[in-house]
């Protein structure tokens, strides 16, 4: 049998232009060319002390001979030719680890790793990602893995494959052999399968403020159903080969909030999976009420012109209201949309009044109608934040939210870095309600 793995499901991580390698490993000339150019990209941008270490106890064989004690120019586009003479299986198996290491050396990779990593005090030391992300593939392969297992968690949460519940603060998750047992047996006869592969470990997460959240995560791979695809053997066949993939999920606990976090494919999955880790791995019984509710938004005070304001050590230039959904109370059928395009020259509350007389300033209704006035309320707004230039200089970042009323807001499609940033302001203005809200957790 072929074990595939399904994790992103697992190659989702793997989705800038680098990692999109995996595409193209067929051996046509123009994706030859593009595999070399991803392989060369990631060469230059990893110090040669570290290739050197990388190839040396890869086992290569059939690298050519390199001079690692040249200066760094001149071992490079040797490097980069030696590889490219590798033979097919070295060489993508180059191209796989590259796509690992480089999956981990932007932002979050590193902030996933840093979760994780037991040499911190060498770990810390060492100068640009690349480098420390593939420190850390050759160190500690261990904890690499759980640093993929850990970005998977965080990149989904509050997404579709996301669920929450609040359950006993303060519970030790046990990691003893018979609970740990207890839990795996559940997931065999749960899913049907006899493979189930378990990891768990102590872990933080960044959340409002910089300050850092204390979790334990658990990852949990199971074998699929079996699969037939066509591929070719060893001979250049086409034939039919046997696939049984495997799915990954993730929990976490954290003892503080007393809060369980899952992702798994259905809901019918999560709200399984955490109850098999609330009764053997928490000693506790889930009561399916406890999941935790949705977040809510209020747009309201965008039927006037709002301020936003902002802290200046987040380095934000303004903020600037893109696009109004109103929807008038007396018709629910029917709603209009304004939007302002960049560079114009009115606000959307100056827009709003000339285009079609709606009174900002007058509780929001309708100027020089006949009868009752209309009494709108805003369902949907888009607003971008303007971040000033970076030390570099150049353009300065911009982050644009959208937020439909009552629960919907593209926060869960962004990185962590900026759900934290756009999660603080729209707390601030009071866009985001935080009468039922568990702190860093609902969506």
């Amino acid at each position: 049998m072929f074990h595939a793995s399904r994790r992103g499901d697992l190659f989702d991580i793997y989705r800038t232009t680098s990692y999109r390698i995996f595409a193209i490993l067929s051996s046509s000339p123009a994706k030859e060319r593009a595999l070399m150019t991803a392989i060369a990209a990631f060469l230059r941008k990893t110090p040669v002390i570290r290739l050197q270490d990388y190839f040396t106890a890869g086992g290569f064989t059939s690298l050519a001979p390199i001079d690692w004690t040249k200066p760094e120019p001149e071992v490079v586009e040797p490097l980069i030719k030696a590889v490219d003479a590798m033979s097919d299986d070295e060489k993508q198996r180059v191209v796989l680890d590259a796509a690992r290491v480089a999956a981990l050396a932007d932002e979050p990779g590193q902030n996933a790793l840093q979760n994780v990593v037991v040499n911190r005090a060498v770990f810390d030391t060492l100068e640009g990602a690349n480098n420390r992300s593939l420190w850390v593939f050759l160190n500690e392969n261990d904890r690499f893995r759980l640093a993929e297992e850990v970005r998977y968690n965080d990149e989904r949460r509050r997404g579709r494959s996301w669920s929450g519940f609040g359950v006993d603060p303060d519970l030790a998750v046990k990691k003893d052999p018979v609970s740990l047992a207890a839990f795996t047996a559940a997931i065999r006869a749960r899913f049907e399968t006899p493979n189930v592969h378990v990891d768990i470990f102590d872990r933080h997460r960044v959340i409002l403020e910089g300050e850092e959240c204390e979790l334990v995560q658990v990852a949990v791979y199971r074998e699929g159903r079996p699969e037939d695809m066509l591929g070719f053997d060893a001979n250049s066949t086409l034939s039919r080969r046997i696939v049984k993939p495997v799915f990954e999920a993730a929990l976490t606990y954290e003892a503080a909030t007393g809060v369980i976090e899952v992702v798994a494919k259905t809901r019918e999955d999560r709200i399984d999976l955490t109850r098999y880790m609330a009764r053997d791995l928490l000693g506790i019984t889930l009561d399916e009420k406890q999941s935790l509710p949705l977040r809510e938004y209020d747009l309201s005070m965008l039927l006037r012109p709002f301020d936003f304001p902002t802290e200046p050590a987040d380095g934000i230039a303004g903020v600037t209201v893109k696009e109004l959904r109103l929807m008038d109370l007396g018709d629910a059928k029917e709603r209009i949309t304004l939007e302002s395009m960049s560079g114009a020259d009115r606000t959307i509350w100056q827009m709003a009044e000339h285009r079609i007389g709606l009174d900002i300033g007058g509780g929001a209704r309708i100027l020089g109608g006949v009868g009752d006035a209309a009494e709108w309320v805003v369902t949907r707004a888009r607003f971008t934040i303007k971040f000033h230039p970076g030390p570099d200089g150049g353009r300065g970042k911009s982050l644009s939210l959208t937020v439909t009323m009552p629960h919907g807001c593209n926060l869960k499609d962004m990185t962590p870095q900026e759900r934290l940033i756009g999660e603080k302001y729209l707390r601030l203005w009071g866009i985001l309600k935080d009468d039922n809200d568990e702190g860093d957790i609902l969506e």
